[in-house]
């Protein structure tokens, strides 16, 4: 049935991930995902066992900078973090899709396991896979990092505000 009461329910997707620093990996996966959902919830993890070098929020607000530019026109996007159980975040924000990059096999056989888990947690949410563009396969948050500790260039695997963002803080940490 349709007509005017009839009313599409919206998509709701969320891409978890602890973004330090976001990486234009991290960006070609929402550029797309935006693509499949209304409203794209992107889900920043404090995961400290992972020491990220910028904080909760710095990491938030560089990830709401960038994906802004690329949810016009698409889809609306919301940057939010989170401290908990992904499943149960998931269904706090009313996502009924968890987005996921995978770059290589090794990311696949951990995704397999979380995927399994979390359909025990919680049957309602399914998880998809988007597979990195190969340009972007070799990149990871924690490369990328590394590169920038050790001062080499990490311009082709961000974006300059981030690469600027990153580059200063290696230098207070070396220097502090």
């Amino acid at each position: 049935m349709s007509g005017p009461s009839s009313k599409k329910k919206q998509l709701t997707g969320l891409y978890p991930g602890t973004f330090d620093p976001v990486t234009l990996g991290h960006l070609d996966i929402i550029k797309r995902a935006v693509k499949l959902v209304d409203h794209l919830v992107i889900g920043v993890a404090t995961n400290a066992p992972k020491n990220p070098v910028f904080t909760l929020e710095e990491r938030a607000a560089m990830v709401k900078l960038e994906a802004e530019k690329l949810a016009a026109g698409h889809a609306t996007i919301a940057v939010v973090s989170f401290d908990t159980l992904l499943v149960k975040f998931a269904a706090q924000v009313g996502a009924s899709v968890i987005i996921r990059g995978l770059r290589a096999v090794s990311d696949f056989e951990y995704e397999f396991q979380m995927v399994a888990m979390n359909q025990r947690l919680n049957t309602e949410i399914e998880t998809v896979f988007l597979m990195a563009d190969p340009r972007h396969q070799a990149i990871s948050s924690r490369l990328v990092k590394e590169i920038a500790l050790l001062g080499g260039d990490i311009s082709p695997f961000t974006t300059a505000a981030v690469a600027q963002a990153l580059t200063t803080r290696c230098k207070e940490r070396h220097n502090g």
